[in-house]
C-alpha cells in the first residue's frame, strides 16, 4: 500500500506511481491551487498573478482575515462568473487526474484546496472517493477522512465539528488516514511561519481509539516528519509536487 499527499498538479509523478500495481492512498490536495514561492496556479489564472501576491503579501502582513476581505472585495458584483470560471478550471485540472489514476487501485480523498464534488465526479471507473470511510486493504482496517482547518473560505476546508463527527463514525481501526496533521505542534507546523495547523479532533481520535499508523499530508515543510501520539505512530507522508515518492505503510 502507498500512500502520497499534497499532489499539487503533479500527475505526471502520481501517474508513475499509480502504474506500480499497488493499492494507493491519495491524501487530498490534488490542485494547485497557489504556489506561496511563484504567486503561479489556479488562483493565478482566475484572478491574475498580480493580485495573488498582493493578498499574499496581505496575508503575510495582516493575516488570513485582511486577506479573505481582499478577495471578496475583488470579485464583488461578479460573484457566479467567477465561481463558474474556477470551477471550469478545476474540472480541467481533475481531468488530468483522471488520466493519471486511469486502471489504478486507488483510494483518493480531498484536501482543504480541493473542489469535494468535482473531484469525486471527476474520478475514473474504479478508483473510490473515500470520504469518512472504513476500506480493508492489504487485510487492515483504514479509515479516510477527508479536508483541512478552515482558513481562505473555499470547498475543501470543513470545520472541527465535521471532523470530529466522520471520525467518531469510524470506529477503531487500524490505520487511520487524514489530510489533515494532528493538533501536535511537530507535525502541524512548517519549519517556516511556524503557524499550526493541526486538528484536536483528529489527535483526539488518536488518543482515544489508538490505531496503530495514522498517515497525513497538509503541512509541507514540517519541523517533524514522524511522531509517536500514545500508542499510534504519525508519518507525514510528504509534499509529494516537490518530492514526486510514495511512502509506503509500513
Amino acid at each position: 500500500m502507498l500512500l502520497v499527499a499534497d499532489v499539487h498538479g503533479n500527475f505526471d509523478a502520481l501517474a508513475r506511481v499509480a502504474r506500480r500495481g499497488e493499492a494507493l492512498v491519495v491524501l487530498g490536495d490534488l490542485l494547485n491551487l497557489v504556489d506561496y514561492r511563484s504567486g503561479e496556479g489556479l488562483l493565478a489564472d482566475l484572478l491574475g498573478r498580480d493580485l495573488v501576491l498582493e493578498v499574499l503579501e496581505q496575508r503575510r502582513r495582516a493575516g488570513h482575515g485582511a486577506a479573505r476581505e481582499r478577495w471578496r472585495a475583488f470579485v464583488a458584483g461578479r460573484e457566479e462568473e467567477t465561481r463558474a470560471r474556477f470551477e471550469s478550471l478545476v474540472e480541467a485540472v481533475y481531468t488530468d487526474l483522471a488520466r493519471a489514476l486511469e486502471g489504478a487501485d486507488a483510494y483518493v480523498t480531498y484536501g482543504n484546496t480541493d473542489h469535494p464534488d468535482l473531484l469525486r465526479r471527476c474520478l475514473p471507473a474504479g478508483v473510490r472517493y473515500v470520504d469518512g470511510d472504513v476500506v480493508e486493504i492489504e487485510g487492515r482496517r483504514v479509515g479516510i477522512v477527508g479536508g483541512g482547518p478552515s482558513r481562505l473560505g473555499v470547498p475543501g476546508e470543513v470545520p472541527e465539528e465535521s471532523l470530529a463527527a466522520r471520525l467518531a463514525g469510524l470506529g477503531a481501526v487500524d490505520v487511520l488516514c487524514t489530510h489533515a496533521a494532528p493538533a501536535v505542534a511537530p507535525l502541524s507546523r512548517d519549519v517556516i511561519g511556524g503557524r499550526s495547523k493541526g486538528s484536536p479532533a483528529i489527535l483526539d481520535y488518536l488518543l482515544a481509539c489508538r490505531p496503530a499508523r495514522h498517515y497525513f499530508g497538509d503541512v509541507h515543510q514540517p519541523q517533524a516528519l514522524s511522531w509517536r501520539v500514545g500508542d499510534t505512530l504519525c508519518c507525514n507522508v510528504g509534499f509529494f509536487r516537490l518530492t514526486g515518492r510514495a511512502v509506503r505503510l509500513g
